[in-house]
């Protein structure tokens, strides 16, 4: 039984089932009702296996089907590719079905920083063979990105276009005003942003949701905006604002570990528009893959349902 004696045209996955199915019953009758094919054709399919193997596989007796020393062998390696077969489809079910894959992930700082990291360790911890690449990027770089197939799900704060997008809310964050605890502001609880301006600013880099949302607002109020430093993240933020080089606008989740230990002070935004909606999107013309859509229903899901293992 060589390899290149044998015809791989004249051999199947469902003549070798029926060729094992034929050994283990020791009939071609209970071998082909176990593989649900007719008794004439699971004969035909016997022979050609047979021909093609140019082998004398199995011996006619009184008492039935009997094996011979060719047979066995190539009942070995019939098990043996069955064997890898079950497990080529059971892995390939498992990333059809998402619990193996990989899911390219675009979140603003905000969603990254506050959100994610107890909601990417909970869903890895239920899917530890899917692999999540996430990058932190502007919300309209998301947009783009998922319209352009280069991420499969974003996470971003609403205002951004999300034309060819379906999206669903995910999460609310509250912004706060952060100021060291010897500054000026730091006797009040709560505050409108009007009663902010007259103070220098630290704010992130040019293109951040957060610095057009309080570059709006300013503009709105009539008032321009002191911004005095500029950096690209929230512990940097936090870090000169400890300095008392300006107050800054955050997220309360974003900073609320850092208040004692830091010596900072978050004060209540007022506004309206400081309390923000973060979104979900995915493409509206690709279908997700099993793996984003196990990860979309993940962060979609409240709390509450995180907590009863819905």
């Amino acid at each position: 039984m060589s390899q290149e004696l044998i015809n791989p045209a004249r051999v199947d996955f469902v003549t070798l089932r029926l060729f094992c199915a034929v050994a283990q019953t020791g009939s071609i009758t209970k071998g082909a009702e176990r593989c649900s094919l007719a008794l004439s054709a699971a004969s035909r399919r016997i022979s050609d296996f047979e021909a093609a193997s140019k082998a004398i596989l199995m011996e006619r007796t009184a008492h039935g089907i009997r094996l011979t020393p060719a047979g066995h062998v190539a009942l070995q390696h019939a098990m043996r590719l069955f064997q890898g077969f079950e497990l080529f489809s059971n892995e390939l079910s498992e990333y059809s079905h998402g619990s193996r894959g990989h899911v390219r992930l675009w979140a603003n700082m905000s969603a990254l920083v506050e959100f994610l990291p107890s909601a990417l360790e909970r869903f890895l911890h239920l899917y530890p063979d899917t692999r999540v690449e996430v990058e932190e990027q502007l919300s309209g770089d998301i947009v783009r990105a998922i319209v352009e197939g280069l991420a499969d799900v974003g996470i971003f704060v609403e205002g951004a276009p999300t034309h060819g997008l379906n999206v669903i809310p995910y999460q609310t964050d509250r912004l706060v005003v952060l100021c060291s605890k010897t500054h000026p502001l730091a006797e009040a609880d709560e505050i409108d942003f009007r009663s902010c301006l007259s103070y220098d600013f630290v704010g992130l880099n040019r293109g951040s949701s957060l610095l057009n949302t309080i570059s709006t607002a300013a503009h709105d109020i009539g008032f321009p905006l002191r911004l005095r430093i500029q950096v690209r993240s929230f512990d940097a933020m936090s870090e000169m604002i400890a300095s008392n080089l300006g107050i800054g606008v955050l997220p309360l989740g974003a900073c609320f570990r850092k208040l004692e230990p830091w010596g900072l002070k978050a004060i209540r935004l007022v506004d309206d528009w400081a309390e923000r909606r973060l979104l979900i999107a995915t493409s509206a013309s690709r279908a997700l893959s099993g793996s984003a859509a196990l990860l979309v229903e993940h962060l979609s899901k409240t709390p509450d349902e995180i907590a009863d293992g819905h």
